[in-house]
């Protein structure tokens, strides 16, 4: 097996790629570690759609997460992926936080996010009558969806278009040679396998920075763990859109924020843990006190009781603890070589318009 293209990792990022760069006549493959797809970072968070009203403008991160969301409505419209365009609050708790919100609001629309509006607490009110803020700022495009039916499209749409995927095969060793790069692979039956392919693309995830080692470039994640529980079903229907409280400095987190899921379930979460261990999901039951103070101040309505722990997700983040805004890396740090490193949120967000900036990048090396 030689192939034109390589895709290492199925999580949405690179079913994504594979769905945009598969073609009839090209031979692409998709290499993935874990027994099926979107098993890591792409099934362990919101599933929130962001609107983009964070993120530096000019960043990689606005610019993407902007097109993305434009892109992604349409597909989900289009080919019934599971969605729901729910709107979201970031609120003030106070008089004091009101300043962050405002700055919050001319960010947004600095980033193209035109439909973001500020509400005075009666108008919250008139939203959302179980919720507490001063104030907030209102992102009426702001949704979410399913992730996996998300992925199955992606990938269903790839393999129409000639794509395969092969599971339980971890790259263990990439060299470059004449007419590309020679891939080492390990399968699940521990027998090795080696192949040449003249283009690759590392959407590795949580290993992504190990995969870009293997050709010399040298990027170091640092995992940081977010922890999710649930809030008793009884209370379901009190809020109706995700509440957000102002986002820690540094871009670490967005705080312990509300979210609902398709059904209507609502979550608290995540926060933000640096930690050491790469794919260590037990959510730390102890943290229920910390949740409920967080969350009691927006939503009075919760009990300690009410709160449980349901899953926890890793992000793989180019900033270290304590330091500031780091942007996707998305590099052809070599020729052919793609690196995607460091893709956390909005990365779920951003998804299509990440394909279409990579095939771009393909483009504008195959015309030189």
């Amino acid at each position: 097996m030689d192939a034109d293209i390589t895709i290492i990792g199925a999580g949405v990022i690179g079913l994504a790629i594979a769905s945009e760069l598969a073609e009839s006549n090209l031979s692409l493959y998709i290499l993935e570690k874990n027994e099926t797809h979107g098993m890591g970072i792409s099934s362990r968070n919101s599933e929130v759609i962001h609107a983009g009203i964070y993120y530096p403008p000019g960043s990689l991160k606005a610019q993407l997460c902007v097109e993305g969301r434009e892109i992604l409505y349409e597909t989900c419209v289009k080919n019934s992926i599971p969605h729901m365009k729910r709107g979201k609050l970031i609120i003030a708790t106070t008089e004091k936080e009101m300043g962050k919100v405002e700055r919050l609001m001319h960010n947004a629309l600095h980033n193209g996010v035109s439909s973001v509006s500020l509400l005075t607490q009666s108008e919250i009110r008139q939203k959302e009558p179980n919720i507490k803020a001063f104030g907030a700022l209102y992102s009426p495009d702001t949704g979410i969806l399913s992730a996996h039916s998300l992925m199955d499209y992606y990938l269903c749409s790839a393999k129409r278009k000639g794509a395969e995927i092969v599971y339980g095969t971890q790259v263990v060793g990439i060299e470059r040679d004449t007419a590309g790069y020679r891939i080492v692979t390990l399968n699940r039956d521990g027998e090795y396998f080696e192949f040449i392919s003249e283009r690759v693309i590392n959407a590795a995830g949580l290993q992504s920075d190990i995969i870009a080692r293997m050709v010399g470039k040298d990027y170091t994640l640092h995992y940081c763990k977010g922890d999710y529980f649930s809030i008793n079903a009884a209370k379901r229907g009190l809020v109706q859109r995700l509440v957000y409280p102002v986002p820690e400095e540094n871009h670490v987190g967005l705080g312990v924020h509300l979210t609902l899921d398709l059904q209507g379930r609502m979550k608290l979460g995540p926060d933000a843990t640096y930690t050491d261990k790469v794919e260590e999901y037990r959510v730390d039951a102890s943290k229920r006190d910390l949740f409920y103070e967080s969350a009691v101040r927006f939503l009075p309505f919760i009990r300690k009781g009410d709160i449980v722990p349901d899953m926890s997700g890793i992000r793989p983040k180019l900033q270290g603890y304590g330091k500031g805004f780091h942007d996707f890396v998305i590099s052809e740090d070599l020729p052919g070589f793609i690196n995607l490193v460091g893709i956390e949120s909005p990365g779920l967000t951003a998804a299509p318009a990440i394909a279409r900036h990579v095939k771009r990048i393909l483009k504008s090396v195959s015309s030189h």
